[in-house]
């Protein structure tokens, strides 16, 4: 068994197995890596350069939400963020009682949720969470929620050759889908968890892509970090 000497602060060392140090790898950076925002209509006018001046490498801009509505202010955002430099991508905020999720996800890709190799697009954001108005799990099995999620994903990846990323917490993930692990080999993870650690993530995933781990901060809207440095947030932006 290969073993490696990692440092424990302040100047004592553990002795941690291959298996260990790969988890160790690959577990979220907590809030060193780039860091971002996830907006909507609700943050109003955005000075987005303003935003870039105080350090957001990224943003998710809310586009759609089930069938019915188109962001009012999607497009402002969207053209703003990218004069402002900023890596760019929207989001659908699911409602999986409503219609089936390839209707949801061609709607969202007719209307800013699309992707392209450009270096500055990232792929768009599944929104599945707490049903704002009704049942948490929208009426639906763990079973057929999961196939909700996979007619959505499916869908998006064969218009634009990228999965989505899912965005959701650990307790509605695993409440309305039973906690599939169904997804973790193909879909970024997005997990929401407002507090100093990660916490818990849905199985299957190793790690966690991206992790919003505030509703407020010093800039608009939900405040986000990327696992990882911004060259590999530029990778993820190309697809590679």
């Amino acid at each position: 068994m290969l073993i490696f000497m990692l440092p424990l602060f302040p100047f004592t060392f553990f002795i941690l197995p291959l298996a260990a140090l790969t988890l160790a790898l690959v577990q979220p950076r907590q809030l060193s890596g780039p860091k971002g925002i996830d907006v909507s209509h609700f943050q109003g006018t955005i000075d987005w350069s303003s935003v870039a001046a105080n350090g957001i490498s990224f943003v998710f801009i809310k586009a759609t939400e089930g069938t019915t509505f188109l962001d009012p202010n999607f497009s402002d955002n969207y053209i703003g963020a990218t004069d402002a430099g900023l890596i760019r991508g929207g989001y659908h905020f699911a409602h999986p009682d409503s219609s089936s999720g390839a209707t949801q996800a061609n709607y969202f890709l007719a209307r800013g949720g699309g992707w392209s190799a450009d270096g500055i697009t990232l792929p768009g954001m599944l929104d599945i969470e707490y049903n704002p108005s009704g049942d948490e799990c929208y009426g639906l099995s763990a079973s057929a929620m999961v196939s909700w999620i996979q007619d959505f994903s499916n869908t998006y990846e064969s218009q634009t050759g990228r999965y989505p990323i899912i965005y959701t917490t650990t307790d509605w993930w695993t409440t309305c889908t039973g906690n599939s692990a169904a997804f973790a080999n193909d879909n970024p993870l997005f997990i929401a968890h407002y507090a100093s650690t990660i916490g818990t993530i849905p199985a299957g995933w190793p790690f966690a892509t991206f992790w919003q781990y505030a509703d407020s901060g010093p800039n608009p809207g939900d405040q986000d970090v990327f696992n990882g440095d911004a060259a590999g947030l530029e990778r993820i932006a190309k697809g590679s």
